[in-house]
Formats: structure tokens, sequence, C-alpha cells
């Protein structure tokens, strides 16, 4: 029973993680955009959430892995560079100005077209197979263009406010809050797309460096380190005649840097990494689109923001693609539990038929000795 038990656990983490991620996502999307709205500069904002995620992930990394983190390596630490200037510095910038011009929902909407990206470019990278006539592949080929066109459907198609909840019905500044105007989307959308290309290309890059550097609290720490020097430049740069946007109270600003820096990238870089080590970029990638429901839900109570009808058709769409995907991975990850314990087993097999041939050519000897005396 306990072994059961245990099974099903180990089997169940890796879902565990990355649900946990979409809520802590969802979360950090409503308290960002509210830190926006008063004023934050996003390239200060980057800068703090890394510089607190570092301060809490260290400690963990110094003594937790003191036995079992390997030695650095230049190959080891250029990758690194690239991965904190890949998502830290670009995507978290394009992310946050993307909505700045849009909408938290809309931002989180317009991020479902990451688990496609991810999906072909760890294909074209051999870290993804397909085999076309395979039903598990059709699904994961066919999940991933639904997530695509569920996407295009929530940025493209309005349609009617849908009125979740009466929450719009005695707010008046819905309009300014929840519409956006179709400039603005487009600027916004474009941004997001490629905080989306460079998201990508940092968890495809993540898994081939965990491979070289199995030490997922230290990759953490470092990431975040080298993510608070890099943005800091980027944030001196941008911000050089604006020594206000640094300074921090008690308020929503800073509970949003905190927050973010703990839960989003802290935590969240160390869970990608132990389940991209079981499942891969793409499994962590596709259950993104859970997170646009939460905050759908979530912005429309706390940020005022307007749900329209076109968006809960192409959240349904995306979610049915998010279905088919991770159904096909599931396949995916069973067909190769199940090659690696055949493969155990034959190997057990060989060892055993080897140690009774070893056994019986001893006996033989054994015999023949006792003959001769």
């Amino acid at each position: 029973m306990a072994c059961c038990q245990e099974k099903l656990f180990h089997r169940l983490k890796p879902f565990i993680g990355v649900v946990f991620l979409q809520f802590g996502y969802s979360g950090m999307d409503v308290l960002s955009k509210a830190a926006l709205n008063r004023g934050m500069s996003n390239y200060v904002f980057v800068v703090y959430r890394h510089a607190f995620a570092f301060v809490v992930m260290a400690p963990f990394a110094v003594f937790l892995e003191k036995k079992v983190r390997p030695k650095m390596t230049l190959s080891i630490f250029m990758k690194i560079v690239i991965l904190s200037l890949l998502e830290p510095v670009i995507d978290q910038n394009l992310y946050f100005l993307g909505m700045k011009y849009t909408t938290a929902t809309f931002a989180v909407s317009m991020y479902n077209v990451l688990p496609a990206i991810t999906f072909v470019m760890a294909w074209i990278l051999r870290l993804e197979k397909i085999k076309l006539k395979s039903t598990r592949s059709q699904a994961k080929v066919v999940g991933t263009l639904a997530t695509v066109a569920g996407a295009m459907i929530m940025t493209l198609i309005k349609g009617p406010i849908l009125d979740l909840f009466g929450t719009h019905a005695t707010n008046t500044n819905n309009v300014q809050n929840g519409g956006i105007n179709l400039e603005h989307a487009i600027k916004g959308s474009v941004m997001i797309t490629i905080g989306c290309f460079s998201c990508a290309c940092f968890m495809i890059l993540q898994a081939i460096t965990i491979e070289a550097y199995p030490a997922e609290l230290s990759l953490t720490a470092w990431i975040c380190l080298l993510g608070t020097v890099e943005g800091g430049i980027v944030a001196l740069v941008m911000e050089r005649n604006n020594f206000s946007a640094w300074s921090l109270k008690w308020d929503t600003k800073l509970l949003a840097a905190v927050y973010s820096g703990i839960v989003c990238s802290g935590m969240a870089y160390y869970i990608q990494g132990v389940v991209m080590k079981d499942r891969g970029p793409v499994f962590v990638t596709t259950f993104n689109p859970l997170c646009m429901v939460i905050v759908a839900i979530m912005g429309s109570f706390f940020l005022a923001e307007q749900m329209y009808l076109g968006r809960a058709i192409g959240a349904i769409v995306i979610i049915v693609g998010l279905y088919l995907v991770v159904w096909g991975k599931s396949k995916d990850y069973e067909s190769s539990s199940t090659i690696t314990e055949e493969n155990m087993l034959s190997a057990k097999q060989t060892v055993e038929k080897t140690n009774s041939k070893e056994e019986h050519f001893s006996n033989l000897g054994t015999i023949a000795r006792d003959e001769q005396v």
C-alpha cells in the first residue's frame, strides 16, 4: 500500500509543481499590473524582483547543495549568462511593457503561444520526438495548434462584454481599465510574442544546462544574481534621468517585487528545473493556459478588467488544446517508462543467465577435479 502511494505521489509531483507555478504566476500578474498602474518602472521592477529572489535562494543553494554542486566551468557560466539575459531581462521587460499597453488578462492570454513555440523549438533540437503516424504525436501537434488558435481568438475577437458575477455592474471605470484599443493591442501583442520566443529559448537552454549542472538551487541563484546585474544595467540606461523610479515604500510596489521575486523567479526557476529533468521543457509550458483562467477571474474582481465573449471562447479552445498536449505527453512518458522497465528486466535476465552459466561451468570444474582425485 505504501509503495503504491509512493509511486502515485512520484507521478503526481510534476503536475503539482506546474500547477503551483501557474497559481504563483497568476498572483504575480495581478500584483504587477497593480504596481505598474501606480507608476512603477518595469525595468526597476525586474531588478528588484531578482534581487529579492537571489537573497532568498542563495542561502539554500550554499548549504543544501554543498556536496552535490558540480564545478563551474566557462561553458556552464556562459550558458547561465545567456539564461539570465533571456528570461529575467528580455522576456520580463517585454512582458511587462506589453501588459502596460493592454491588461493583465490580455497579456496572459497572449502568452499562451509559449507552449507552441517551445514545442517547435524542442522538436527542432530533438528534445521532443514526433511520429506523425502515432496518435499521441498527433494529439500533441493538434493541441499545440489549438493553443495558438485560442490565443489568436482571444487577441483579435472581442464580442460582447461578459458580466462576471456582477463585478462590472457598479464600476464606472471599466472602459478605462479594461478596454484596450487596437493600436495598443498590436503593440502589446508584438512585445509579448517576442518575449515568448525569448522565454522558450530560456526553457530549452535551462533543460540543456541542467544536464551539465544538475544543481537546481545553485543554478537558480546564479540566474537571479546575473539577472539582477544585467537588468540593473538596462534599468540604469532606460531610467537614467528618473532616480525617483528606484524608491520603494510599504505599498503595492514593494509587495509585487517581493512576491514575484520569491515565488515567480526563485521558486519558479527551481521547480522548472526539477520538472524538466523528468518531463522536459514542453511539459512545463503546456500548463500556461491555466494561469490565464485564474488571472481572468482575479483581474475581473481586483482590477475591474472586462471579460469579453471572444476571450472566453479562445480560453475554451486553449484548454482543449492543453488537454490534448498533456494527454500526448503522458502517453510518451508511459511509453518511455515501459521501455526503461523492459530494458532493466532484459538486463536483469542477461545477468542471471550469465551467472547461471558461470555457476554451471564452476560445477563442471568441481566435478572434473573430483573425478581426477
